[in-house]
């Protein structure tokens, strides 16, 4: 018997060890509907499980943090809640509908900067941000350019990606979510690469986010500094 097959059959037998308990979640109580919400949410990778019992709710001007040790499932968890990958057993749902039965509102309503940069090297930043957010609805100079300017890339807008510091393409990213018009920005380690007045920047843009009505989904080994809105932490590990 595979240890899964261990473990699963493990939930039936009251003399077996108890499972792995749920990771725990603290906030302050919001106000609303319910906008995003996973429940019971189990992930396994081969034999091993990285998750189980993630239960969440998320209301307009909420952001919840998620944390935990270095291969625990926190990207993982991500990519269930977006849909991208399937979980072991558990819901998502938009708007009170399953995910999988409203992906396009929810695809429509979402940013998703991951860990890594997703930029054409050979195109400038500001070539960049019309092809990615071409893709989602029409935007004007005037719009581009200010994204560039609110993550302070004015003098950098003709620059090839490849000739960008990491930091700076950091910054491409997160014009790409300022512009996206997105009700709920998922932001898997936004910090990387930035340096002190960078990660402030990161802070106040999900904090004008938030007061907008907006919704973060936040993975980062770092505290944040966010202020206003209600923010809650959810433990993996």
């Amino acid at each position: 018997m595979s240890r899964r097959e261990s473990c699963l059959a493990s939930q039936s037998n009251p003399a077996a060890p108890p499972r792995r308990p749920v990771p725990s979640m603290s906030a302050a109580t919001g106000n609303g509907a319910v906008l995003l919400a996973g429940e019971g949410l189990e992930l396994w990778r081969g034999e091993l499980r990285l998750f189980s019992g993630v239960t969440f709710e998320l209301r307009a001007g909420e952001l919840l943090h998620i944390v935990g040790p270095n291969g625990c499932g926190k990207t993982s968890l991500l990519r269930v809640i977006c849909g991208l990958t399937l979980p072991e057993t558990g819901e998502v749902y938009w708007r009170s509908k399953k995910l999988q039965r409203n992906r396009a509102d929810f695809h429509a309503s979402t940013c998703y900067l991951g860990h890594r940069e997703s930029l054409k090297a050979d195109l400038t930043a500001e070539e960049n941000l019309v092809f990615q957010l071409g893709l989602r609805a029409w935007l004007s100079q005037a719009d581009l350019h200010a994204a560039l300017d609110k993550v302070g890339l004015t003098k950098k807008r003709s620059v090839p990606a490849r000739s960008l510091s990491a930091g700076q393409k950091r910054r491409v990213s997160l014009a790409r979510a300022h512009a996206s018009g997105a009700k709920l920005w998922v932001l898997d380690e936004p910090y990387t690469n930035l340096d002190v007045a960078g990660r402030e920047l990161v802070d106040q843009m999900m904090s004008e986010h938030l007061e907008r009505g907006g919704l973060v989904l936040l993975v980062a080994h770092q505290a944040h500094g966010v202020a206003g809105g209600v923010t809650r932490r959810l433990e993996l590990g």
